[in-house]
């Protein structure tokens, strides 16, 4: 009897280790993360009783705001469907997202400073608030961004080289948040997914846009790339497969290779490289990673190493095969040739301000790759400063200011090819970089670049 009330003691007590060792790791190690779960229904309750803070563009346009009728509570969004995949939303049925989710403890007043006055005046029985949230977003470069898409499937993402803040970050087709709720079971339901931020998201094969990478890689590995000459007939056989190009380009270098698309060369090139060495360009441009953006990002794909055959390897080198890539990754490619080789972390929150107007969050500029080298970065600036000048990115020229950029036109398997443009400009000081996107629209020279070159002309103008 003694030894069966001794089990019966020991298991008692082995379960309450093991409750309270779970009820620890809840609090101590998963306890952040439940708490800003978007699904939680404890933020809800704090919803009802703080007046959550404002979200601003750069320039102070308040772009979510929170208004009270009969002490029930709805959040306006001023630029609705224009900044829908970047604010994101709040919703009782549907969860949170973006940054109102990202951002959620500050919004509601559930951090440092914030936490004890809101503690105090529930006390007090005084209004409770939240801290507000500036971003590096312009709201009217976005709406412009969204403007120049037309409605169409695609994405443009505008980024400060030397920073990472970004300013514009538009996907099309979007969502009002005004009215997301009466409207869900259209928006999951619709073929053109406009819940999906494109921009940061969308999974695309980038075309001739990916010579860059290519190119950063082969110099990287062979300098004397720079000063060879290239022999283009109009096609390329690699393991019996005939690679076309769009013309027989006859002698080129490596910067008339760029200006004109040349397949032929970056195919050669990429496989002058090998798997191993297009892997590591791949990883030292951050392709393959999520740089943190606090928005859902999708990192890019290729195809395994098992499977990188010449002819997927020739395919890849120029955008094609398994490579998918977001705008987001390509802008970050083009950033770094303008910033010299030197990928700036990209964000998109500039800071956030408690209730009483104090700082409590600052963004920090700081390195995220080193993608190449300032003489590798000159080399291939120089290709696409003569794509614009004379060659496939002629669109995206604007008066009185040198643009760089490299167009591209990505066969896919449902229909018309995707337009690309990545970009930077002013192309002798670099400050923004581009890259735009549309789904099914044709050559991305014709396309895409006029697009980008509106976009940066208008950046410019605004004094970024």
């Amino acid at each position: 009897m003694k030894q069966n009330i001794f089990k019966l003691g020991c298991l008692l007590l082995g379960l309450f280790v093991v409750l309270v060792v779970y009820l620890s790791y809840l609090q101590a190690v998963m306890g952040s993360n439940l708490a800003a779960n978007p699904y939680n229904r404890r933020l809800q309750d704090i919803e009802a009783r703080v007046r959550r803070g404002n979200i601003y563009d750069a320039k102070g346009i308040v772009l979510a705001r929170s208004e009270f009728n009969n002490n029930t509570g709805r959040r306006v969004y001023s630029r609705g469907a224009d900044m829908s995949h970047i604010t994101g939303y709040i919703s009782g049925l549907y969860g949170r997202a973006g940054l109102e989710s990202a951002y959620d403890s500050y919004l509601l007043g559930m951090e440092g400073a914030d936490l004890i006055r809101n503690f105090v005046n529930k006390l007090l029985g005084k209004e409770q608030k939240g801290g507000d949230l500036t971003l590096t977003i312009d709201a009217d470069l976005q709406g412009l961004a969204m403007e120049l898409l037309r409605g169409r499937r695609g994405a443009v993402v505008l980024i400060d080289t030397r920073t990472g803040a970004l300013r514009v970050m538009a996907s099309s087709p979007s969502f009002d948040p005004n009215h997301l709720e009466e409207s869900w079971p259209r928006l999951v339901q619709d073929e053109d997914s406009p819940l999906l931020n494109r921009a940061a998201q969308g999974a695309y094969p980038p075309g001739s846009t990916f010579k860059v990478v290519t190119a950063a890689g082969a110099l990287a590995a062979n300098p004397g790339i720079a000063t060879s000459t290239f022999n283009c007939p109009g096609y390329l056989m690699v393991g019996g497969y005939k690679l076309d190009d769009l013309a027989a380009h006859g002698a080129v270098d490596l910067k008339k290779a760029l200006a004109v698309s040349c397949n032929t060369t970056f195919a050669q090139l990429g496989l002058g490289l090998g798997a191993d060495g297009f892997y590591r360009t791949i990883k030292a441009f951050g392709m393959d990673q999520d740089p943190g953006l606090e928005i859902p990002v999708r990192p890019g794909t290729l195809a395994a190493p098992g499977k990188m055959t010449p002819t997927e390897l020739a395919g890849s080198a120029i955008g094609q095969g398994e490579v998918l890539v977001s705008p987001l990754h390509m802008a970050l490619a083009a950033a770094a040739i303008a910033n010299k080789g030197v990928i700036m972390r990209p964000y998109l929150a500039e800071s956030v301000k408690d209730s009483a107007g104090e700082t409590v969050r600052q963004a920090v500029h700081r390195p995220w790759l080193t993608a190449t080298t300032p003489e590798i970065s000159g080399i291939i600036k120089d290709g696409m400063v003569d794509a614009v000048r004379y060659g496939t990115a002629g669109a995206a020229a604007v008066s009185g200011m040198q643009v760089a950029g490299k167009t591209g036109s990505a066969q896919n398997p449902r229909g018309q090819t995707h337009a690309w443009f990545i970009g930077f400009a002013p192309a002798d000081q670099p400050r923004l970089a581009v890259a735009v996107i549309l789904e099914n629209a044709g050559p991305g020279g014709t396309v895409a670049a006029p697009v980008a070159g509106r976009l940066l002309s208008a950046a410019v103008s605004k004094g970024y």
